[in-house]
């Protein structure tokens, strides 16, 4: 389908500290693509450079070298910097810092308008995103009466709102309780699978990224591993170097191959694991 999103040579520093000190670059170098449609999750350990590289996405950064091109367009260009949100939206990690109206659908409304769509079209909009984030019955709400969980999924309805073709997310569940994580990630993959829209995921969370059809992974603001979640879960050395962790499953798989058991060290999750320990059971 193509790339909606390339990286070429990319470097990113911020502003040199009070003192004068030239601060190091937070993004390195970088050289990879986003394809269309897909689902991308990018880890990396606090201060690795994820969070940077989320927002050189869109233009809230642009790089100091290098280009980021979205959907043809080049981000140093001001001139296309509307075009270019119209196509990449960005969830972020408060949703609190998200919301502006007092009522949901009014939020969800906001982005559209801002964009000059007709009334009519505006409330099509609003209805489908609610509907899309399962928000629909709240749409009359106050959103400070609403859980973490469901105030994330208000702040994506606003970006599904504008039409975004691609949406990243910069670590959407870091705030939330384990259902305000699974009603999020239940939402973000829904979004993939069946309206198509590519989704870019920064998170710490390995249980999140196993459900991603590719893993990024950076250290030091440069891209130390790049694969399925299978491939890059495997090198659990590297991972660990980077200060990372990985899937529990994984661990356990591991744990159980070391002590002389006959199982796959690279299982992602509870449902793969349990059936290797089934058949291993069986085998005995």
């Amino acid at each position: 389908m193509g790339n909606i999103i390339e990286f070429e040579n990319v470097s990113f520093r911020y502003e040199s500290d009070e003192e004068g000190v030239t601060l190091p670059l937070a993004v390195n170098k970088v050289t990879f693509g986003i394809e269309q449609g897909s689902f991308v999750a990018v880890l990396g350990h606090n201060g690795s450079g994820k969070s940077t590289l989320a927002k050189l996405t869109n233009a809230i950064n642009i790089p100091e070298s290098g280009r980021v091109i979205v959907d043809g367009m080049d981000t140093a260009d001001e001139k296309l910097t509307d075009e270019i949100r119209k196509t990449v939206g960005m969830v972020f990690q408060n949703p609190d810092n998200q919301i502006v109206a007092t009522i949901v659908e009014d939020d969800v409304a906001f982005g559209p308008e801002n964009l000059g769509v007709p009334p009519e079209e505006i409330r099509r909009r609003v209805d489908d995103a609610l509907k899309a984030v399962n928000m629909y019955e709240y749409r009359t709400s106050e959103p400070h009466k609403l859980s973490g969980g469901q105030k994330q999924r208000v702040a994506i309805a606003g970006v599904i709102a504008m039409q975004t073709r691609c949406i990243v997310l910069d670590e959407p569940t870091a705030m939330l309780d384990p259902n305000g994580r699974k009603d999020v990630m239940a939402t973000i993959r829904k979004l993939n699978r069946e309206m198509g829209i590519t989704v870019v995921l920064v998170t710490h969370f390995m249980d999140e990224a196993v459900l991603a059809d590719r893993v990024v992974v950076i250290d030091s603001g440069c891209i130390l591993l790049d694969g399925t979640p299978r491939e890059v879960f495997s090198q659990t050395d590297k991972l660990i170097e980077a200060g990372l962790d990985v899937p529990q499953a994984t661990q356990l798989a591991q744990k159980l191959a070391g002590m002389g058991f006959d199982i796959p060290t690279n299982l992602l999750n509870e449902h793969e694991c349990i059936k290797a320990v089934c058949k291993l059971l069986r085998s005995k």
